[in-house]
């Protein structure tokens, strides 16, 4: 096909939406279009949105003005979380063409007759009940590490969160699909899968809302550690309460599953936990990360944690400060609290001011990097195994350890997306770590 139309993608929000991305992107090449940077002309600029940023929409309106920089004449389509909460909202951007909500996203191919602009954003949206099948998703060619998705909506009412508004409910892919997905990972020669989803610890729900779980998680990650050809299996975020001893066994002692975790607290006050409806105790988080630095002395931990919740006073923050002080954690992903529409704290009293909020999330950030930097001193003379990334930043090339510590040397294109035996030697000026390499290629 001559002339092939060109197409860019724009990816907001998580490590879900990348995989998504990636398979909504195969699907336009499989139409024949060519596949583009999101800063080239292109004929078709796709932006897959994200309903979890405060400032989504300033965001988005930004992105399409740069799209129609390159190309006035560009057909902008909107996919994903944002798209599917405020469709209208995004149609009435200039220079929107079409809005697809959550189950029309994988089907765009069959919305592009013509690439014409629109006078009005056109809006196929469903209602959220409607998003009850599954489809499996994993990104490719993007980064030296895939994202494979196994589960997706969730069926937990957290009251700030609006993912069960934007996703649905709680699905996952069967294991076979998993699995396949996986080997087709494995031989395009990627060294590490990362394990994705909204909620991956409920994974094992068929599709049109069967509660019955046909497996586990743990079943998940029993099969996949069998599989051939990858190197590196990491866990993406899980919730505390069920990420189980056995899971943590299994990865303790696992052939490619590395000792790295991120489990969302949100708050380390047992009141606010409630009033947020989160389905544990502070006790429960406690004991999950003892049984990790039990089983894996050296794992990194990482932690969710959100401020400025309706009625969190100075007292609660304080209680969640001092908890995660004390806590044998290695770095925190702090989130400043944001109403949401149709959610039940946007409605709760005892709003906490702005400055208020940015204060407390400025010390908790302060927090994370006495963690990460205490983390990081901690591994300085072991050795370790780094994948290394791909990019070439200021005459250095980057990677991590299977425990997720960042390390850096003088950029050498040979070692992109391979493995080295390494020891730590220092902490640099940029919190990164150098190391001295000790074996050969693995």
């Amino acid at each position: 096909m001559e002339n092939k139309k060109k197409v860019a993608f724009y990816t907001l929000g998580c490590k879900l939406n990348f995989s998504e991305t990636s398979t909504i992107a195969r699907s336009f090449q499989d139409e024949g279009f060519e596949r583009v940077d999101f800063e080239e002309v292109a004929d078709m600029y796709v932006i897959n949105t994200c309903s979890v940023t405060e400032n989504a929409d300033k965001q988005f309106k930004q992105i399409v003005k740069k799209a129609l920089k390159l190309n006035e004449n560009a057909f902008v389509a909107a996919v994903g979380c944002y798209a599917q909460l405020k469709p209208e909202e995004l149609a009435a951007v200039d220079g929107v063409d079409l809005v697809l909500g959550a189950t029309e996203k994988f089907k765009i191919t069959d919305y592009i007759q013509d690439l014409s602009k629109n006078d009005m954003g056109e809006v196929h949206s469903c209602e959220i009940e409607d998003a009850d099948f599954y489809v499996g998703s994993y990104s490719i060619g993007d980064r030296t590490r895939a994202f494979l998705k196994v589960q997706d909506g969730c069926d937990y009412k957290c009251t700030y969160c609006t993912i069960p508004l934007a996703r649905g409910i709680s699905r996952s892919d069967t294991m076979e699909g998993v699995i396949k997905n996986a080997k087709e990972i494995a031989e395009k020669g990627i060294k590490e899968i990362v394990l994705t989803g909204v909620n991956i610890g409920d994974y094992g729900k068929g599709e049109f809302g069967n509660k019955k779980h046909e497996h586990t998680f743990l079943d998940l990650v029993t099969e996949l550690d069998k599989v051939e050809g990858i190197e590196r299996l990491r866990i993406s975020s899980i919730e505390p309460n069920l990420l189980k001893n056995e899971t943590i066994d299994l990865v303790s002692k696992s052939r490619a599953f590395v000792p790295h975790f991120h489990i969302p607290l949100q708050s380390g006050s047992n009141d606010i936990l409630k009033k947020m409806k989160r389905r544990y105790l502070r006790e429960l988080y406690v004991d999950t990360v003892h049984k990790i630095r039990e089983v894996m002395p050296h794992a990194c931990i990482g932690v969710d944690v959100i401020v400025g919740f309706p009625g969190e006073t100075d007292e609660h923050f304080l209680e969640t400060y001092h908890f995660l002080n004390d806590l044998d954690i290695s770095y925190l992903h702090v989130f400043t609290y944001s109403e949401r529409d149709n959610t039940e704290a946007a409605t709760m009293e005892g709003v906490v001011p702005k400055n208020v909020r940015a204060k407390r999330s400025k010390m908790l950030r302060g927090l994370s990097v006495k963690k990460r930097r205490a983390f990081y001193e901690s591994q300085i003379g072991m050795q370790r195994t780094v994948l290394f990334e791909s990019e070439n930043k200021e005459g250095y090339i980057h990677g991590f350890t299977e425990n997720y510590v960042k390390v850096k040397t003088p950029w050498n294109p040979a070692l992109a997306n391979t493995l080295h035996e390494i020891k730590l030697t220092h902490i640099d000026e940029d919190g990164s770590v150098r190391l001295e390499f000790v074996g050969v290629e693995v």
